[in-house]
């Protein structure tokens, strides 16, 4: 994430999200209407390579009325609070400063007249070069736990792209305009690109260009080098070592460099090794025919004009050589608007919903609820008609590595949507890509948590364990519908029903 401060974001903007059908007469004070209407305030918290924001919202929750469901989802989403966007700090080059992070929060929950006991369900995610650092991870493990009721999760470079596409209207623009869309986020220290089509991201890569690989001080003298950044530059003809002086000319050749590099990666034209070396992920594949291209990140507040002023780093000027590329036709493909740069990836809300499973449920050992913050994984693999255990379990494996998760070493809930009857022949085939997917999981004895819409869950389980052997731990429940980007707390069985509370808290994208 890129590193500066926009002046209306000390303001309360607020930021709506309605659906058409709420009926905003309703009478709050009823109690009918409180029982099928939930208000909630969350927090999202980011913490990027050079950038860390805080955002407030308030969500309103209707029970969905279709099919008597006890899901809530979200009817409308306001902005309660935005922070600006400031530096992350850093006590040295490896280690971020937990203490000055805390303050930051700190001083947002006070701006926005918000306690921390107010606050039900939230998000802290760290980006970027940011997750590389060592104490990464326990800084957004301190603050979920301070914070209360927090997703926490490092977003590795595939996982950054999903949520830039998404955050910056991506997905949304390739929805209503039926076409397959670029996403460029640029941020402080990585570039995420992302295909979205038909509102999905298709294909997903990363490569080490950012607008502060390379910072500097009033006089020019280099005050932060980054490995990526020194590699750039030697590569533009220009080395360089912490405390040089950058001359604007020099300047001017890496970041062309750069704008240069980042068209060639788009175009598919990597044949050069020093851009093969950029990449921090497979490169993409199959971009296809584009129907436009987005910029988001700190760099793209350039690209779209909304920027004017320099913070000491390489974004500018690598904002303005990308602004001028797509002027001249060197990017082939339509800029589209994009609703959201710096703040593509800033979790902005977390869904809150409680849905209650069926009671075909599986369960091996009760030691397995209850469960929190278990993150879900929905393969892409369309369970209808025939299953082809083969491709399912292709499908589950692809989705471990586009969230940059270790099969054997995460624990996650496989989600799954159940079309058609539930044969023996078809069940038995999900059951087999299952165990073909999770070689791992399985040697490991990691528990395998499976969630379906359908209501087939004991099945699927009895199966697995009886035919297919398996001794790992199971946990297979049915009738909840469940998304990538959710995270899942597991209550304890409800007697005498049999059933278990699932609470549902997902990464919202403003549309």
């Amino acid at each position: 994430m890129h590193d500066h401060e926009h002046d209306h974001d000390h303001e309360h903007d607020h930021d709506h999200h309605h659906d058409e059908n709420v009926d905003d007469g309703t009478d709050e004070d009823n109690v009918l209407y409180k029982m099928e209407n939930i208000k909630l305030v969350s927090v999202g918290i980011d913490i990027g390579s050079s950038g860390t924001q805080v955002i407030f919202s308030l969500l309103k929750l209707k029970r969905a009325a279709k099919d008597l469901s006890s899901r809530f989802v979200v009817v409308s989403r306001d902005s309660i609070y935005r922070s600006p966007v400031t530096l992350t700090p850093y006590i040295d080059s490896e280690k971020i400063d937990d203490q000055a992070i805390g303050k930051i929060v700190g001083d947002a929950y006070t701006e926005a007249g918000i306690k921390p006991d107010e606050v039900h369900t939230g998000a802290v995610i760290l980006t970027g070069e940011a997750i590389r650092r060592h104490n990464a991870r326990a800084i957004a493990d301190v603050l979920a736990v301070e914070g209360g009721q927090f997703v926490c999760a490092s977003a590795g470079h595939n996982m950054e792209a999903l949520l830039a596409a998404y955050g910056s209207g991506a997905s949304h623009e390739s929805y209503e305009r039926e076409c397959r869309i670029l996403n460029i986020d640029i941020g402080g220290g990585t570039t995420k690109l992302a295909i979205v089509e038909k509102g999905r991201v298709v294909e997903t890569a990363a490569v080490h260009i950012g607008g502060r690989l390379i910072a500097y001080d009033e006089n020019n003298r280099i005050t932060r080098l980054e490995p990526g950044g020194a590699f750039i530059a030697e590569k533009a003809g220009i080395p360089l070592q912490l405390g040089d002086k950058l001359e604007p000319e020099a300047l001017g050749k890496i970041t062309s460099w750069m704008a240069q590099a980042i068209v060639d990666i788009i175009q598919n034209e990597q044949s050069d090794s020093p851009l093969m070396e950029l990449y921090l992920t497979a490169p993409l594949m199959n971009v296809g025919k584009i129907g436009g291209v987005l910029f988001s990140g700190g760099v793209g507040e350039y690209v779209y004009g909304r920027e004017q002023r320099s913070f000491g780093d390489l974004g500018k000027m690598l904002g303005h050589a990308l602004m001028l590329k797509g002027a001249t036709g060197e990017i082939p493909w339509p800029l589209l608007p994009a609703k959201e740069c710096i703040r593509a990836t800033v979790v902005g809300a977390s869904e809150f919903s409680v849905q209650v499973s069926g009671n075909t449920l599986y369960l091996s050992n009760e030691s397995l609820i209850p469960r929190k913050n278990l993150q879900v994984l929905k393969p892409s693999y369309e369970l209808k008609g025939p299953i082809d255990s083969i491709s399912l379990a292709r499908s589950i494996r692809e989705h471990y590595e586009a969230f940059d998760l270790i099969e054997g070493e995460s624990e996650v809930a496989l989600a799954f949507q159940w079309v058609g009857e539930p044969s023996y022949e078809r069940v038995s085939a999900f059951a087999e890509g299952l165990v073909e997917a999770l070689p791992q999981t399985i040697q490991n004895k990691k528990p395998i948590y499976v969630v379906l819409d359908g209501d087939l869950a004991r099945t699927v389980g009895s199966i697995l364990k009886e035919e297919f052997h398996v001794e790992n731990d199971l946990l297979t429940i049915d009738s909840i519908t469940l998304q990538d980007f959710d995270f899942i707390d597991i209550g304890q069985m409800l007697q005498p029903s049999g059933t278990i509370p699932v609470t549902v808290k997902s990464l919202i994208f403003q549309l």
